[in-house]
């Protein structure tokens, strides 16, 4: 029988998918600033103010442009 966590660790991606904003475009890819308010540079062709998917600094594909709510509990 195998180890299931390493079974597990098989199964999920091994980096995180983001969503941002192209707000650049450079002449090797774009920048995108992510909903956390950071800004990222990646490979990849968008133009400025597309939402984009991306993981492991590269875009994915394009994304929604949904607005996020804060709420308190």
């Amino acid at each position: 029988m195998s180890n299931l966590y390493k079974r597990l660790l098989g199964v999920l991606p091994s980096e995180p998918r983001d969503k941002g904003e192209v707000i650049s475009v450079h002449s090797d890819g774009v920048t995108v600033e992510l909903v956390t308010g950071a800004r990222v540079r990646v490979r990849g062709t968008a133009q400025v103010g597309d939402h984009v998917f991306i993981r492991g600094r590269q875009i994915e594909g394009p994304a929604p442009a949904l607005g996020g709510v804060d709420q308190t509990v």
